[in-house]
C-alpha cells in the first residue's frame, strides 16, 4: 500500500487514466471451464471486478476453454453461479472458442511472416531440444519449412488429416533465448475430441499462450491481471502482440494465494474428489467457493478476506485463521443466537415441580437488539455438555462438579448433588437442584464463576450435526518433502458426526441461514438437509486464534 491506501495494481491503473493513455478500463476473470472455482480465484474475482468499479471501468467473464478434454458444461455453470454468489456481475461473457477462426487466421499471419513453422516431433523430442535453464535448445529439423508448405500443413491439420500428436504448430523466435518459453512455443496441437460448444468442428486447439493474449487484445483488455508464475509468460504475451500489430493489452502480475492447511491445484482438488477422500467439489472440507458456500461463509466474509490479504507482489502463505477471523467477523453482526448440545448428558432438576414448564427471554442477537428476542422453554429436565460436567475436576475449574453451583444462560443457577451411572461406569445422569431465587423480577441476583448452555427436554428437537476441521494436518503443504505425498497429511478427524438437541425454532431454520450456536461456534442448516431431521455444518468454531496469534506477534 501507498501514502493514500492504494495498492500497486490500483496505482497504475490511476496513472494510465490521469496520463489519458485510456478513458476507462476493461479488465477480465478468465477461468478454464476444468474445475469448480477456489478461494484463490475467489481473490482474484474480487481484485479484477473490485478493480473495475472503483474506477469505473467494466470486467469480462471469459472462458478459456482451448482444452476439450479436461473441459465441461457443468464447471462454466458453477464458475458463472459462483462469481454472482461472490456479489459480481460481468459486462459480458466471451469464451476463447468465440476467438478460434480469427486466432487460426493470424497463426497463419504469423506463418506468412516466417514467424511460425509446422513440427513433426514426438513431444518428447521437442521437448528435450528446448534445453535447460544454463543449455540453449536445438532447433528443429522442421524448423526451416517454406512458408508454402507450413500453410498446407498446417491447413491439413485443421481438416483433420493428422492423428493426434503427429505434428504441432510452433512459433519461431529463438532456441537460445534465456526465457525458455520463447523458444519456439506451440501454438497448436491435434486434440481429436469433441468440444463442449464447438463440437467436432475443430480438432486443432491453441495453447493458453497462444489464445490468452490474443482474446485479451480482441477484448481491447486494458490491465490484464495474473498471478505471478505468469510473469515468465509475459515477454511471449507482449511478443505474440507486437508481431499481430493488433490491440496493445498489457499484463500485469501479483502473488497469488497460498492459505495454510490447503492445497489449491485443480489437479489435486480433483484427486481428493475422484478417490473419495472427499464426498464432492462441494465438500464444505473445501476450499472450493461451493464448499465455503455450504459451509456458511457468506460473500461478505470472503471479499472482507480478499481485502485484509491485500494486493502484493511478492508470493507469501496466509494464515488460514485469518479467513476464519473474517466469517466470525461477518457471523457476529447478523447469525442468530440458539442453544444445542452437542455431546448431551440428562440433567434432572429434582426439586422444580414434574409438570411445569417457563420460559425465559433470551436476545435474537445481541449485536442487533432491533431483532427483539426469542422464548427459551424451560422444564424440569435439560440437557447439558457432558464437557461442562466434571466429578472430579481440577483447580480453577468453573464449570459443573459434585457440589459446585453453575448459571444456566439466561436462566437459574442450579446444584448438582449426585450422578446416575450405567453398568460401565459412565455418567449418564446428573440430579440437581435449582434456586428459584435466582432469576426473573422477583428474585435476588447472585454471581456464580461458571455459566453454561442448555436445552430443555421437553420440545427439544434431534438434529445432526456435522464438526468440519482442517482438511490436511501440516500447515505448509506446498513445502512437503518430495517424497511426501500429499495425501498422507489428510487430517483424520477433518470430519466428526454428531447427535444433538437443538432449540424447538432452530426446526424452522431456512437453510444457508447462519446461527450461532451459544458458546459453540456459529452453524448453518445444510443446503441437502431434511425438514423432519436436520443436518447443520460448522462454520467456525467462536475461538479465535489468529487473533491472538497476532497480538503475540
Amino acid at each position: 500500500m501507498n501514502e493514500t491506501g492504494q495498492n500497486f495494481l490500483e496505482e497504475i491503473v490511476e496513472a494510465d487514466l490521469n496520463s489519458g493513455k485510456y478513458r476507462s478500463i476493461i479488465t477480465r476473470f478468465p477461468p478454464e471451464p476444468n474445475g469448480y472455482l477456489h478461494i484463490g480465484h475467489a481473490k482474484s474475482i474480487c481484485l479484477n471486478f473490485g478493480l473495475a468499479k472503483k474506477f469505473g471501468g467494466t470486467t469480462n467473464l471469459r472462458f478459456d476453454d482451448t482444452n476439450p478434454v479436461k473441459e465441461d458444461v457443468e464447471y462454466v455453470d458453477s464458475i458463472q453461479e459462483d462469481v454472482r454468489w461472490l456479489g459480481f456481475d460481468w459486462a459480458a461473457v466471451y469464451y476463447a472458442s468465440d476467438y478460434f477462426e480469427q486466432l487460426y487466421d493470424w497463426a497463419h499471419k504469423l506463418i506468412d511472416k516466417g514467424l511460425a513453422y509446422v513440427d513433426d516431433q514426438t513431444q518428447e523430442e521437442i521437448r528435450l531440444g528446448r534445453g535447460t535453464v544454463t543449455l540453449p535448445g536445438m532447433e528443429s529439423p522442421f524448423r526451416n519449412r517454406s512458408i508454402e508448405e507450413n500453410r498446407k500443413l498446417f491447413t491439413r491439420m485443421r481438416e483433420g488429416v493428422f492423428k493426434d500428436g503427429e505434428k504441432v504448430l510452433r512459433a519461431k523466435i529463438d532456441m537460445t533465448h534465456p526465457n525458455m518459453l520463447m523458444r519456439d512455443p506451440i501454438l497448436y496441437r491435434i486434440i481429436h475430441t469433441s468440444h463442449h460448444r464447438t463440437g467436432d468442428r475443430w480438432c486443432i486447439y491453441p495453447m493458453y499462450d497462444w489464445a490468452h493474449g490474443q482474446s485479451d487484445s480482441i477484448e481491447q483488455i486494458t490491465h490484464s491481471i495474473c498471478t505471478l508464475e505468469f510473469d515468465v509468460h509475459r515477454p511471449l504475451y507482449d511478443w505474440f502482440i507486437e508481431q499481430l500489430e493488433i490491440f496493445p493489452s498489457h499484463q500485469y502480475e501479483f502473488a497469488r494465494l497460498n492459505l495454510t492447511y490447503t492445497v489449491m491445484s485443480k489437479r489435486k482438488l480433483h484427486e481428493l474428489v475422484k478417490s473419495g477422500f472427499v464426498s464432492g467439489w462441494d465438500d464444505p472440507r473445501m476450499p472450493t467457493i461451493c464448499g465455503l458456500r455450504r459451509r456458511g461463509y457468506t460473500p461478505e466474509s470472503i471479499r472482507l478476506f480478499a481485502e485484509r490479504v491485500g494486493v502484493a507482489k511478492r508470493d507469501n502463505v496466509i494464515d488460514l485463521g485469518l479467513l476464519e477471523w473474517c466469517v466470525r467477523e461477518e457471523l457476529n453482526k447478523r447469525a442468530l443466537r440458539f442453544m444445542a448440545v452437542l455431546n448431551p448428558v440428562k440433567v434432572t432438576i429434582t426439586n422444580y415441580p414434574k409438570g411445569k414448564e417457563e420460559s425465559f427471554e433470551a436476545p435474537v442477537n445481541p449485536e442487533d437488539p432491533s431483532l427483539g428476542s426469542r422464548k427459551i422453554a424451560f422444564s424440569r429436565e435439560l440437557y447439558i455438555e457432558k464437557d461442562d460436567f466434571m466429578e472430579d475436576p481440577p483447580k480453577k475449574y468453573f464449570r459443573l462438579s459434585l457440589g459446585t453451583e453453575v448459571r444456566l444462560k439466561y436462566g437459574y443457577i442450579i446444584k448438582c448433588n449426585d450422578v446416575i451411572k450405567n453398568d460401565l461406569g459412565e455418567i449418564v445422569e446428573l440430579l440437581c437442584t435449582y434456586d428459584p431465587t435466582s432469576r426473573g423480577a422477583d428474585g435476588v441476583w447472585r454471581s456464580v464463576k461458571g455459566t453454561i448452555h442448555w436445552v430443555s427436554a421437553t420440545g427439544a428437537q434431534k438434529a445432526t450435526v456435522r464438526l468440519f476441521d482442517r482438511l490436511f494436518t501440516e500447515p505448509n503443504m506446498d513445502d512437503l518433502p518430495q517424497e511426501s505425498e500429499y495425501t498422507d497429511f489428510i487430517n483424520p478427524h477433518s470430519l466428526q458426526t454428531v447427535t444433538a438437541f437443538i432449540e424447538p425454532a432452530l426446526a424452522d431454520c431456512p437453510a444457508t441461514l447462519p446461527v450461532q450456536f451459544e458458546r459453540l461456534g456459529y452453524f448453518v442448516a445444510d443446503l441437502q438437509d431434511m425438514p423432519n431431521h436436520r443436518l447443520f455444518n460448522r462454520t467456525v468454531t467462536l475461538k479465535d486464534s489468529w487473533i491472538k496469534n497476532q497480538s503475540n506477534t
